[in-house]
């Protein structure tokens, strides 16, 4: 039986999780619902020995050190490592297509840039993540919450991907060539879009266009509109053979009320 590692069993990599378990994988990790403590050096240790391959999803601290290669990465040598990164290395391109020839580190996430780029220098297959949705996390839920907002900000597009995405992602990439990809959908596009597109699904009015002043964000979420960028991905697909289960925010939307309906 092959065992993988994974460091920090949250939302997308406890779903990777269930897959590689289902696909034959011993899991073995930490985070909220993980196996072992992170700060559980002998067992941590002793796990990695026996793992061939290692998956990451810890971000950077705010002081830009990567806390599993700080603790352990005299641990990770010979492995087959997988770290889930973010497209937001790229910086602000002004709307313009980005892909894994691009420079990273110019924009607000500097700190997740020297972590890429620390993974990448130990030969880690390292999967570049836009904003990410799926069941529970999704604009449906921000619409009937009323925390969705519809900001008039002309031309500003983002890209993102379906959590099931990143899952068939981690699995193409098990022993891909090291390097970077972009794990997006093929369809970037507004905020506002997505909203609409949930309104509609649930039979709602569209929240009111605010300007950024009005609408009352946090500070992340302002943060969020402050790039603006379409994330390509055809090096995931030709390399990885790596193909998006949900190709547009459409597909997926559509899938999760889908399943919502099912489960009523």
């Amino acid at each position: 039986m092959h065992r993988i590692f994974i460091f920090g069993l949250g939302y997308t990599a406890a779903r990777a999780a269930l897959a590689l378990e289902r696909a034959g994988w011993e899991v073995v990790s930490t985070g909220r619902s993980g196996t072992l403590r992170f700060d559980d050096s002998g067992s941590v240790r002793m796990a990695l020995a026996d793992s061939s391959h290692v998956l990451s999803s810890v971000p950077p601290e705010g002081t830009g050190c990567d806390p599993v290669l700080d603790a352990y990465g005299d641990a990770l040598n010979g492995k087959s490592l997988i770290y889930l990164s973010s497209t937001g290395v790229y910086g602000d391109t002004g709307g313009a297509w980005v892909d894994e020839t691009a420079p990273t580190g110019t924009g607000r996430r500097t700190a997740r840039a020297e972590a890429d780029r620390e993974w990448l220098a130990r030969g880690a297959q390292v999967l570049r993540l836009p904003g990410i949705y799926g069941p529970g996390r999704s604009a449906l839920e921000r619409v009937e919450s009323g925390a969705a907002h519809r900001i008039d900000l002309a031309d500003q597009i983002f890209s993102r991907v379906h959590v099931d995405d990143i899952v068939s992602g981690c699995l193409k990439a098990l022993d891909a060539p090291a390097g970077a990809y972009n794990l997006a959908d093929d369809l970037p596009c507004s905020q506002n879009a997505v909203v609409d597109e949930a309104c509609r699904l649930l039979r709602r009015e569209p929240p009111p266009l605010q300007a950024m002043d009005d609408a009352s964000l946090s500070p992340m979420a302002r943060a969020f509109y402050d790039e603006n960028r379409r994330v390509a991905n055809r090096r995931a697909k030709r390399v990885l053979g790596w193909r998006p289960i949900y190709p547009t925010y459409r597909d997926g939307l559509a899938a999760l009320f889908a399943a919502r309906q099912r489960d009523q």
